[in-house]
């Protein structure tokens, strides 16, 4: 049985405002217990089309190839004696490049070539673990940072270590922090490696992410320069390209108003508005090459267990802010995020206009001063998809959407905890891959990946959605 939490609007609300009325300004958050529901679906008709980029600080995005290295281990959590597989899984970078992960979420499943997005700790079931810096500093001692093997072999004071050894006995001390799982490598070698490094773990702190942008979104009166927005990177430069639309004269500069087309860690750029430009807005993206962090997280854009980064080639890693200008009333930006502490996502919106900026979110209502911001946190459940899309003037419109993936404990509603032994483990699935094979249970197999587009079809038919409206209040009657 599945079902979906529902907030009922009433129909006069629902239908009050045009998408062409000034000053008007509509969320439609759709928080989706049990699948996605289409966007446009929820905003109405309207002459913007939503902006759909994934939700990101920044950093590098990949897609799932699969667990390439491995071994077996076992599971001995309550009472099981369950066969399984432990190891390394490889994704490819948009843009370029490649990227090593171990899983930090051992009872949920992978599926088959999943996007999946660098994201900091604290969106991620690290951010309460209070052993994450332990799972940082194994994978800075160990394979594949480590990749002379009898080195690693001689400081753990194991015997001979293969490549598929030393992989699954680093997962299976990875999991045992991760999860609080009693795994135990089936070879004895890479058991040894996997309690030396239990047994030496010492806190460390989070890597910087590669590449990210803050604030993401700024507004402001046209006439004038919108920032700053800070570049954060671990790279020596990055390349700025400006806003598309250079008819509009709206151009990226430092805070002397001299134009940037490169920056560095540190850097702050604005969007230089010329006085008179037509309401509107525009984005601003960075990019570079770089090895993306050890120890940075990577969460699924979709319902896929979490990853933590175990090695990196020079990949490509990207950011994005966007700025709305006008030129007078309320001016909001928005943003949004994962809040794992509070259980949902936050939605900040700032107004630097020069009237309020007052909205309805989750039948509360907010008001906004000219120079203030608010953030209004969305409840939305573990596991849960969420849809939001934020409209406003001028054909402004914004789409965030995620999975709350904050716990590693398995759902129960997005498929099996780890594959049976009756289904093919990856080194039956997967021809590039190195490792074991025979019948045994794999956390994060793609051959879980039938039961969860299944499980997902049947949910987009069925499953319902919260819907929250932000909008300028008037003062005129709601039939005007």
């Amino acid at each position: 049985m599945f079902s979906a939490s529902s907030t009922t609007i009433p129909s006069s609300r629902a239908r009050t405002g045009s998408p062409r009325r000034r000053g008007i300004a509509r969320l439609a958050a759709s928080v989706v217990a049990s699948g996605l529901v289409a966007a446009g679906a929820l905003v109405g008709a309207g002459s913007a089309v939503a902006d759909q980029t994934p939700q990101q600080q920044g950093g590098a995005s990949a897609v799932l190839d699969g667990l390439k290295i491995y071994d077996g281990a076992v599971n001995h959590t309550g009472g099981k004696n369950e066969k399984l597989v432990a190891g390394l899984f490889e994704m490819t970078v948009d843009g370029g490049g490649k990227i090593k992960t171990y899983c930090i979420d051992f009872h949920n499943p992978t599926q088959s070539r999943a996007k999946y997005l660098e994201t900091p700790w604290s969106q991620t079931s690290l951010g309460s673990n209070k052993n994450a810096g332990k799972i940082r500093w194994i994978l800075e001692n160990s394979y594949p940072q480590v990749d002379d093997l009898a080195t690693l072999a001689a400081k753990a004071g194991t015997g001979s270590l293969t490549e598929k050894t030393a992989a699954a006995g680093t997962q299976v001390a990875i999991w045992r922090y991760s999860d609080g799982v009693d795994v135990e490598a089936s070879d004895p070698q890479a058991e040894k490696l996997a309690d030396w490094l239990e047994s030496n773990a010492a806190n460390q702190e989070e890597p910087q992410a590669s590449l990210a942008l803050d604030p993401t979104a700024v507004s402001g009166k046209s006439g004038e320069r919108l920032g700053p927005i800070t570049v954060r990177t671990n790279a020596s430069q990055v390349t700025v390209t400006p806003p598309a639309d250079a008819a509009s004269g709206v151009k990226v500069t430092d805070k002397s108003g001299q134009p940037v087309t490169s920056a560095a860690n540190g850097a702050e750029l604005y969007f230089d508005v010329p006085a008179g430009t037509a309401d509107g807005s525009a984005s601003l993206s960075v990019q570079a090459t770089t090895s993306v962090p050890v120890g940075r997280a990577f969460a699924g854009e979709t319902k896929s267990q979490t990853m933590i980064l175990a090695g990196s080639s020079q990949s490509t890693v990207s950011a994005t802010a966007t700025a709305t200008w006008a030129k007078k009333g309320p001016i909001p930006a928005v943003s949004a995020e994962k809040n794992c502490a509070k259980g949902g996502v936050d939605v900040t919106a700032s107004n630097e206009g020069d009237e309020a900026f007052t909205f309805e979110l989750a039948g509360e209502q907010h008001t906004i001063e000219a120079g203030k911001s608010e953030t209004v946190t969305v409840p939305v459940g573990e596991d849960q998809a969420y849809d939001f899309t934020i409209t406003g003037p001028n054909g402004f419109s914004k789409t965030f959407k995620g999975v709350l993936d904050c716990k590693t404990g398995g759902s129960g509603a997005g498929g099996p905890e780890t594959q049976t032994s009756g289904q093919p483990t990856p080194a039956t699935t997967d021809s590039g891959s190195t490792g074991a094979t025979g019948d045994l249970a794999a956390t994060g197999g793609s051959s879980a990946t039938p039961i969860i587009a299944g499980v997902a079809i049947v949910l987009v038919v069925v499953g319902g959605g919260a819907v929250f409206f932000l909008r300028k209040r008037k003062t005129q009657p709601s039939g005007h």
